[in-house]
């Protein structure tokens, strides 16, 4: 009778707690409008206005959801402890909810500059930068107003390590504790704790972020890149977005260009904590890890393979061979997206290599999407102990990742993932094909947005972009941006009926 009672008294979600985080990312999403709008100033653009505009209304809609939200009042989850934790179903809600405000607020300065009028193509383009798929509409970026054209470069850049995890680093000033809102970042596959407390694990991974990020722009300007389109590139190579100020992506630019990006498109696939590892010059800890040495071993392989193919039919140098295929392989692992040649031009075996390789991912804990290294070695190895099991049915053989034994758990989370993954994409490849598109682009299509790369296949391939896609074709895609950003499982628990039961 006493837990009946409680659950009638107590609600479902901390609406209160969600309102104020939802008031603080939309004050944050605010205050990068109007960093935006100090590069509009400086270039003197047209639609400094725009971004004025937005960022003023963000503020103010977040310092409303926020003022709605003071004095919340949290359920302990440990009576014994004075930190107070959000619930799994808040975290769920709060991660979900925060990603969609984001995008409709973040679409206010295309819509009301004029430059992206129809709010269809303006949120597609929108939540394509926070997820860093990186897929577009526009068919002559250059044309852009520079200042709308660094906002949609910068909304790659806080997608990238996810405006969640920034916000972790905050939650303390409102005296609540954040580990549900990481977990609901990356279910599943816990990220690595460089300390015990996810404030500072966030602290120093961004840190790291904004590090990677401003070393590559400066190495870019060394290439001959002015500071503009070297800043631009710079905030999404680390977000692993692929949005270039250029038509041609990175076609164009000069081979020293196009290796930096290489460089610094690899250390973003990495996991983070890694890349953390790499400035404390603790080598060791890189090299011996299993799924680190995977991922180098894929690119090697497949950029062999690649250049191989592609050897056999093109004219050009060995060198600009290896250069490209290196260049779209890396692109593609680690879901950035720019383009340095047009690889539906390449035999059939490159171009469906690339195709595989949209489903794999780089490592988990870094700004990559896809379905993540780290779930395909786990596969691959249950799938080869249980022939041995087979063999041995009383034998008990645990599956090993990083020398440590891997509970079930993660193993039923990995297998329920690929098969949620694989479903989610058939279902959305019979929804484009019925919406009148043909096949190879709604594969492309929706491989790209669920895997949050960019690029696909079809009429959707490197050289081409989204913006001939009927409008329901472009919801349907933005959903799927969403559903591969936050991994699945975060945004599909919401629709489920036991996700709004009360226990």
């Amino acid at each position: 009778m006493g837990n009946r009672e409680f659950n009638r008294k107590t609600p479902l979600l901390n609406y209160k707690v969600i309102a104020s985080l939802m008031g603080v990312l939309l004050i944050l999403n605010g205050i990068f409008m109007l960093i935006s709008l100090l590069i509009s100033w400086y270039y003197k653009t047209e639609h400094w206005d725009a971004l004025l505009i937005s960022g003023l209304i963000a503020v103010s809609c977040g310092s409303l959801a926020f003022y709605l939200g003071k004095g919340h009042e949290l359920r302990k989850q440990d009576k014994s402890s004075k930190k107070e934790e959000l619930k799994k179903k808040d975290g769920f809600m709060i991660v979900t909810l925060g990603w969609v405000l984001m995008s409709f607020f973040g679409c206010l300065p295309y819509v009301i500059s004029g430059e992206i009028p129809s709010l269809t193509d303006a949120f597609f383009e929108t939540i394509s930068g926070y997820s860093t798929t990186g897929a577009s509409i526009l068919t002559d970026i250059e044309a852009v107003d520079k200042g709308i054209l660094f906002w949609r470069s910068l909304t790659q850049w806080i997608g990238g390590m996810g405006i969640i995890v920034l916000t972790v680093a905050i939650l303390p000033i409102l005296g609540i504790g954040g580990m549900q809102l990481f977990v609901a970042e990356a279910p599943g596959i816990s990220p690595d704790k460089l300390q015990p407390r996810i404030k500072e694990t966030a602290k120093r991974l961004w840190w790291v972020y904004l590090g990677l990020t401003m070393v590559e722009m400066v190495l870019l300007m060394f290439g001959g890149m002015d500071l503009y389109d070297a800043l631009n590139h710079a905030l999404t190579t680390m977000a692993t977005g692929g949005f270039s100020t250029k038509n041609t992506s990175a076609a164009d630019m000069s081979p020293y260009i196009q290796y930096v990006m290489i460089v610094f498109m690899f250390l973003a696939g990495m996991n983070f904590t890694l890349n953390y590892f790499l400035f404390k010059r603790k080598f060791r800890e890189i090299w011996e890890n299993e799924e680190f040495k995977a991922y180098l071993a894929l690119v090697i392989f497949s950029t062999v393979i690649v250049a191989g193919v592609v050897y056999s039919t093109s004219f050009n140098s060995n060198e600009k061979i290896f250069r490209d295929s290196l260049f779209q392989i890396v692109s593609i692992i680690t879901t950035t997206g720019y383009v340095s040649a047009n690889y539906m031009e390449w035999p059939s075996l490159a171009i469906m290599w690339v195709f595989i390789l949209m489903f794999i991912g780089a490592m988990a804990g870094s700004t990559a999407g896809g379905v993540k290294l780290v779930r395909h070695i786990l596969l691959f190895k249950n799938t080869t102990l249980e022939l041995k099991r087979q063999l041995h049915p009383s034998a008990i053989i645990p599956v090993r990742f990083n020398n440590n034994a891997v509970t079930e758990n993660i193993i039923y989370n990995v297998l329920a993932f690929i098969v949620a993954y694989i479903f989610v994409f058939g279902i959305g490849v019979l929804i484009l094909s019925g919406l009148g598109l043909d096949f190879n682009t709604s594969l492309g299509a929706v491989a790209t947005s669920l895997g949050n790369i960019g690029p696909g296949i079809g009429s959707v391939g490197p050289v081409d972009n989204f913006a001939h896609l009927p409008a329901a074709s472009k919801w349907i895609l933005s959903f799927l941006m969403l559903l591969g950003r936050l991994e699945l499982f975060t945004v599909l628990i919401i629709f489920t009926p036991s996700f709004w039961r009360k226990y």
